[in-house]
């Protein structure tokens, strides 16, 4: 249950700030978009890049090894284990085979060197498809979990909340409440690692006391876990209550009326080099990195 305290959802690095710490929070944004969305009909190779790509980034902001090395390992463990069981399991595709006499006077096509199986032991084969796929899910689940844990660890709530709201400002014309939305995702981001302490503490509340499960049987212990996520949701609504009330006497009534200044975004030398490495990445993802389904 420790592992709780590990997880990087709503946590930010304060110490040391990175130069990944210094982006404003659009560019990273759009950078975070970019490991989203280019892996969608990618090339294995590009895939690929994008893995390496992530941990350039995280190697050359000098992230402390504290802080990545559990995330990224139990990340490279999960991905690790989905590439060897997609690779060996069968992968779906149906061969048929047609048996037939050619003419005497018919041409054959020279023989290739491609083969369908690449390796076998037994039951288990690995063949051109199986690998394809096992690259496809493996990396598509590290680049998905992991670029958002680093977009997280080197950028505030506040900070994220103001590149969000700043990108939306153009569906106010349509009446979509652009300023509820962004202090929705503030709060919801600051609750996450509330929840996450309120579960590690009553789990630990129940182990101390060393409650015999066997002796208590599975429909008893059902009721203790019952009893126990009863207790949380009590608590989750009394910190939200906490939090309703700390807002009211600040005096947020609406956000029409109490503008919160959350962060000011002004693009630096810096960031225009961002933009133009993430430009240069979509055009090499247009020309080079396409795949197939």
């Amino acid at each position: 249950m420790d592992l709780l305290r590990s997880l990087p959802l709503g946590l930010y690095l304060e110490q040391p700030v990175t130069w990944l710490h210094r982006l404003d929070p659009r560019v990273k944004l759009g950078w975070l978009m970019l490991f989203l969305l280019s892996p969608i009909l990618a090339s294995p190779l590009w895939r690929i890049g994008l893995v390496v790509a992530l941990l350039l980034l995280t190697f050359s902001a000098r992230i402390p090894l504290r802080v990545w090395r559990q995330q990224m390992g139990w990340l490279l463990m999960l991905a690790g284990l989905l590439f060897v069981l997609t690779a060996v399991l069968p992968d779906g595709q149906l061969l048929t085979q047609q048996s037939y006499r050619p003419d005497s006077g018919l041409t054959l096509p020279p023989a290739s060197d491609y083969r369908f199986d690449l390796w076998s032991w037994g039951n288990l084969r690995v063949t051109q498809r199986s690998l394809n796929l096992a690259i496809r899910t493996s990396t598509l689940i590290f680049t998905l979990l992991y670029s958002t844990t680093l977009y997280l660890l080197t950028t505030t709530p506040e900070e994220i909340t103001a590149a969000i709201e700043d990108c939306l400002a153009p569906l106010r014309r349509w009446g979509i409440p652009v300023t509820e939305i962004s202090l929705a995702l503030t709060l919801g981001l600051r609750f996450l690692p509330l929840v996450l302490e309120e579960i590690q503490s009553l789990y630990r509340s129940v182990t101390t006391r060393a409650i015999d499960w066997k002796q208590l049987g599975w429909r008893r212990g059902l009721q203790i876990w019952l009893l126990v996520a009863e207790r949380v949701l009590q608590n989750l609504l009394l910190r939200a209550e906490q939090i309703a009330a700390s807002m009211q006497v600040r005096g947020f009534t609406s956000p029409s009326r109490h503008r919160v200044p959350w962060h000011d975004l002004q693009l630096q030398r810096r960031d225009r080099w961002a933009i133009a490495i993430g430009i240069g990445a979509v055009g090499v993802r247009c020309l080079w990195g396409q795949g197939s389904l």
